[in-house]
C-alpha cells in the first residue's frame, strides 16, 4: 500500500506545469526577438555555441527534479503492517468530578482558577508521565459515563480530558459511588496488572456518603487502589452561572462551595490511597509514587504503525537530476561537433 503523511504537499506539483508555460512562453518570446534580426538559417551561424537542444533537456531534468522534492515534502510510504509490542505497566482509570461546583475556584478567592482547569492541568501531567501504562477516563456528576475505556492512546485521553465541560452536564450531583462501580467495571481481567482508579473531586454533597465507602472499600478488595486529588480550598467560593453566580432557589442567597479535605481522605483511606491536594506543588510526585507502588506486569499491545519512509529514494534521485543538470551547459559539445553521424550522398 503507497500513501503520504502530508498529501496536501502534492498541490505543489502545480507548480510543474506552471515553470513549463513559463518556459515555452520564454522560448516563444526569444524566437520573435531572434527573428527581428533576419531569418533563423541566416543567425544561427552568428551563434555557432549555442545548443538548441540542451535547454529543453535542462528544463526537463529539473522539473522531474522538483516534483521529486515535492513527494518528499508529502513524505511517501510504503505500507501498513501490524505491529506487536510487549510492554508492562499498570492500569489506571482516571475519574472526573463534573459537578457545577468544579466551575468555582480553586483558590480561596471568587475569581481563582477554574477547579476544573486546575484537575485537568494536573491530570495531563500526570498522563505525560506515563509510559506503557494504561489509562481510562470517566466523568460524573449525578451519574457517571466512560469517555475513554482503558486505553495506551494517551493523545485521545488528553483530548477527552480537555473536552470535559461541566455546563453541559444535565443530571447534578456528585455520585462518587457511580464513578467507582464504572471504573471497577472498566479493568481488564488480568489479575497480575496493578490497578488504580484516581478520583477528582472537592468531595462536596455526595449523594450517598456511605455508599461511597463500601464502593471504596470493594474496589480495595478487588485489588483497585483509590487514590483521591481534592481540588479546591476549605474557604466557600461562589460557584458562576450565566455571567453572574449561581442563588439557591430556596433562599436567593448565593450559593457556595468548599472542598471537603476530610472526607475526601477517608475516601481514599477506605480504598487502600492517599489523598493529595491538586494545590501542593508536590502532589503529583506523590501520587506518581504511589502508582509506582503497585505491580507492573506484562501485555502485549498491538498497534499499526506505518513502514518503509520512500522519501530518501526520491530525495537522492532529485539529488541525481540536479546534478547531471549542473555538468549540462547551454552551449554545445565541442568534441561532439567534430562527430558525423550522417553523411550526405554523393552523386
Amino acid at each position: 500500500m503507497f500513501s503520504f503523511a502530508y498529501p496536501q504537499y502534492l498541490l505543489l506539483l502545480l507548480l510543474v506545469p506552471f515553470f513549463v508555460v513559463l518556459y515555452v512562453w520564454a522560448r516563444y518570446i526569444r524566437r520573435k526577438r531572434l527573428q527581428k534580426f533576419g531569418k533563423k538559417d541566416s543567425i544561427m551561424p552568428l551563434m555557432p555555441d549555442v545548443s538548441p537542444y540542451k535547454p529543453p533537456v535542462k528544463i526537463t531534468l529539473e522539473m522531474c527534479a522538483l516534483a521529486l522534492i515535492v513527494i518528499c515534502f508529502a513524505r511517501p510510504w510504503g505500507g501498513i503492517k501490524d505491529q506487536k509490542t510487549e510492554k508492562e505497566g499498570i492500569e489506571v482509570v482516571i475519574a472526573v468530578d463534573a459537578s457545577n461546583s468544579m466551575l468555582a475556584s480553586a483558590t480561596a478567592s471568587d475569581d481563582g482558577p477554574e477547579r476544573m482547569r486546575t484537575a485537568k492541568l494536573m491530570l495531563e501531567k500526570l498522563i505525560n508521565r506515563f509510559d506503557n501504562d494504561r489509562v481510562g477516563l470517566i466523568v460524573y456528576a449525578g451519574s457517571a459515563y466512560t469517555l475513554i475505556p482503558v486505553t495506551n492512546d494517551y493523545v485521545s485521553a488528553k483530548m477527552f480530558l480537555n473536552s470535559i465541560d461541566p455546563s453541559q452536564i444535565a443530571e447534578q450531583g456528585t455520585n462518587i459511588s457511580a464513578a467507582i462501580d464504572m471504573a471497577t467495571a472498566s479493568y481488564s481481567e488480568n489479575k497480575n496488572i496493578g490497578k488504580a482508579l484516581i478520583l477528582i473531586t472537592d468531595a462536596e454533597e455526595l449523594d450517598d456518603k456511605e455508599g461511597v465507602m463500601d464502593a471504596a472499600s470493594a474496589a480495595a478488595k478487588n485489588g483497585i487502589q483509590v487514590d483521591v486529588i481534592g481540588v479546591g480550598t476549605p474557604t466557600g467560593v461562589t460557584i458562576p452561572e450565566n455571567g453572574s453566580v449561581m442563588y439557591d432557589p430556596e433562599t436567593g442567597e448565593p450559593v457556595h462551595t468548599a472542598l471537603n479535605e476530610e472526607l475526601a481522605a477517608e475516601i481514599a483511606k477506605a480504598g487502600k490511597g492517599i489523598y493529595v491536594n491538586a494545590a501542593n506543588r508536590d502532589a503529583l510526585n506523590e501520587l506518581d509514587k504511589q502508582l509506582d507502588t503497585l505491580k507492573k506486569s506484562k501485555f502485549e499491545s498491538s498497534t499499526y504503525a506505518l513502514h518503509d519512509e520512500l522519501f530518501p529514494i526520491f530525495a537522492w534521485l532529485a539529488l541525481a537530476l540536479l546534478v547531471i543538470d549542473i555538468f549540462i551547459l547551454d552551449r554545445k559539445i565541442g568534441w561532439l561537433d567534430k562527430i558525423t553521424f550522417f553523411k550526405k550522398e554523393t552523386k
